[in-house]
């Protein structure tokens, strides 16, 4: 399905505040960019730069007073996201060098602290695939998908307590759980067609036998159509403006709609 997504912040600056952005998504195995439109009111320089992750970020200084900033792009996207059931998790020795870094604690998911608890959910599972899928729909019974509850600071520990947070929390928590049984984890955000409400959103890719799957607690049904802008070891790699002084947020606008 080839979608239309778009974002536009409006932020109001006091000062010159340095920021970074991740708002331009890039083209992989599961999304091609056919156009994209990137631009700021009042316009302003940026440069660009990949960071470890492979993520695409945007640097620039913001003007003082009221600043907008608007990403658009047309994307060719998969209807579909693979499911495999019989998918094995790799052992630790057979990984990849780049996926060990995603079976580490990270700020907002300390998976030392679920050990017990992973593998109490998981060990009437067999294969990887399953046992993702086993943590997906524990924290789907068990954690209240609603807004106001949960903050920025908020980790995976904090939302195990309270049991009740959106999406970004979510996804802390599974991958928490993943990594506490050795399976690679990694935090992604973007967007999906037909969320409700319709927001930036976060769900995560775990590694099972040499390729990434993607998972979402927040939905019942396996998804497609989704439009990756970051990955990441847990939200702090992935935030789409990181800004560095005080600055103010206005407004914020997504959309994804269906291009015919």
């Amino acid at each position: 399905m080839k979608l239309r997504v778009a974002c536009q912040i409006d932020y109001e600056c006091p000062e010159n505040i340095p920021l970074i952005l991740m708002l331009r998504p890039q083209s992989g195995a599961a999304q091609q960019i056919l156009n994209e439109d990137f631009s700021f009111s009042p316009d302003t320089t940026f440069s660009e730069y990949k960071d470890i992750y492979g993520n695409l970020c945007q640097r620039l200084v913001s003007p003082i007073g009221s600043f907008r900033i608007q990403s658009s792009a047309l994307v060719e996207t998969s209807d579909n996201i693979d499911v495999n059931l019989a998918a094995r998790a790799l052992s630790i020795e057979k990984l990849p060098d780049f996926t060990l870094i995603y079976l580490l604690p990270s700020r907002y998911c300390e998976s030392d602290r679920f050990l017990y608890m992973a593998d109490e959910i998981t060990q009437n599972f067999q294969t990887g695939y399953a046992r993702v899928d086993a943590i997906c729909q524990w924290v789907r019974s068990n954690v209240v998908y609603e807004y106001g509850n949960s903050s920025s600071s908020s980790s995976a520990c904090d939302i195990n307590l309270s049991r009740i947070g959106v999406c970004r929390d979510f996804s802390h928590l599974c991958i928490a759980l993943c990594r506490a049984v050795n399976l690679p984890a990694r935090m992604v955000v973007g967007y999906l067609y037909g969320l409700k409400p319709m927001d930036l959103h976060a769900w995560f890719e775990v590694y099972l036998e040499n390729q990434w799957f993607t998972f979402d607690a927040t939905q019942v049904e396996p998804k497609g159509n989704r439009v990756v802008l970051a990955y990441g070891r847990d939200a702090s790699d992935v935030a789409f403006a990181t800004q560095f002084g005080n600055i103010f947020l206005n407004n914020l606008h997504v959309s994804v709609e269906r291009a015919l």
